[in-house]
């Protein structure tokens, strides 16, 4: 429903149950005996209590939709208090028909016999809320402001309300990867949490303090008194006023791991600050071991940090040796001068055969600019050139490269 369409709906019954409850009040005192039900009333007077009900249902929705406005809530919210008074007003209506007709008993023993099974069915979880809501009241095994978990329920949040039927949590985590609000509300019933394993981290909201730890992976051959300096320097440092409040040093404990050792560097943390401390210590403990040769991260497959770098500069050079190589002419080349022995060039021609030229020549520029002289490769090119080819790889030695 729109809300153009709901305000008129509202209008529309506010001013047919006005009319009609005034029209039929004045006939009631107009003609008080004319058509008398069997509870004594009018049919004018009964018709007027009916409207009566419904313009006060009305009146109410109006005076809510107004109060919900003037505090910038949506118009939502009237819609959904609007149905609850119109149910309200047709449950008050029913009774009074019961009553016009002189019926109240026999409803009452209706009700009675099925309308209380039906109730204690329905208010079975309410109830259970309620009393949940009555303990924990009484009991305070967390408040607004406490940082719970649920783990049955895979929920963390902090508390935001706790009201006779729900705890409002703000959920922790969810949208994210780390231990932080997202500001998502989550409604818990109160009923759930009677079967519920509920974990408080903040019972303490004065000093509302954690073990945590932050994991480094160093290689064996790291100073472990290094590492450890840099990690203990690096909780130290971030973690000081914390240290000052609750008296807890940062500590080390250590496992053995395929490619190295694992340092757990503990300490105590805010609860509710944990994933921005846990970040301000590892871009500490990140910058100290770039500037600590003597300490190298361990990677899986690589073995070290500083060894992936060497091996991408070792890539990056042999990429840039293949795109140098060329395909030079046999012809353009000057076979060298001092003579090969005929069994060494045997010999490469066999392999070169079956495999191919493994490793291209290094060829420079002949000072008159006719052709090119070996530097590297002699028995390569004598080996080819007596296979017959026509081309050979080579790399081209500039002597301005060095």
């Amino acid at each position: 429903m729109t809300k153009v369409h709901y305000k008129f709906r509202m209008f529309l019954s506010f001013w047919i149950s006005c009319v009609l409850f005034v029209a039929t009040l004045n006939l009631h005192f107009i003609l008080p005996e004319y058509w008398r039900l069997p509870s004594g009333l009018s049919l004018a007077g009964f018709v007027a209590l009916l409207s009566g009900i419904w313009l006060a249902a009305t009146l109410l929705m109006i005076a809510t939709v107004w109060s919900l406005r003037r505090k910038g809530r949506p118009a939502a919210e009237a819609l959904m208090i609007g149905r609850l008074y119109r149910l309200v007003s047709i449950l008050v209506i029913i009774l009074a028909v019961a009553y016009g007709f002189n019926k109240l008993g026999t409803f009452g023993t209706l009700f009675t016999l099925f309308g209380g099974m039906l109730l204690g069915w329905s208010l079975q979880a309410p109830v259970s809320g309620f009393a949940a809501w009555v303990l924990i009241s009484i009991k305070r095994p967390f408040r607004p402001g406490d940082r719970i978990q649920c783990p049955n329920l895979g929920l963390t949040g902090d508390v935001q309300e706790i009201g006779p039927m729900y705890v409002v949590l703000d959920q922790v985590g969810g949208t994210v990867g780390s231990e932080e609000a997202v500001g998502r509300h989550i409604l818990v019933p109160n009923a759930m949490l009677f079967s519920q394993v509920v974990i408080n981290y903040t019972v303490r909201q004065e000093a509302a303090y954690m073990l945590d730890e932050v994991v480094v992976r160093i290689t064996y051959d790291s100073k472990m008194e290094e590492a450890e300096r840099i990690l203990l320097d690096a909780a130290q440092k971030v973690t000081g006023p914390i240290i000052t409040a609750t008296g807890v040093q940062p500590y080390i404990r250590s496992d053995f791991w395929e490619y190295g050792l694992l340092l757990r560097l503990r300490y105590q943390t805010r609860v509710k600050d944990r994933p921005q401390i846990a970040y301000e210590i590892n871009k500490q403990i990140m910058q100290a071991v770039k500037n600590t040769p003597s300490v190298d991260l361990a990677i899986p497959f690589v073995y070290s940090y500083r060894a992936a770098m060497d091996r991408r500069e070792e890539n990056s050079h042999h990429k840039s040796q293949v795109e140098n190589i060329q395909q030079i002419p046999v012809a353009e080349i000057h076979p060298a001068e001092a003579e090969l022995h005929a069994d060494e060039v045997d010999q490469l021609m066999i392999g070169i055969r079956e495999s191919g030229l493994l490793q291209p020549i290094v060829l420079t520029v002949a000072p008159d600019g006719r052709g090119y002289h070996i530097l590297a490769g002699h028995l390569r090119f004598e080996a080819c050139r007596k296979l017959g080819w026509k081309s050979i790889p080579a790399i081209i030695h500039s002597p301005k490269a060095g």
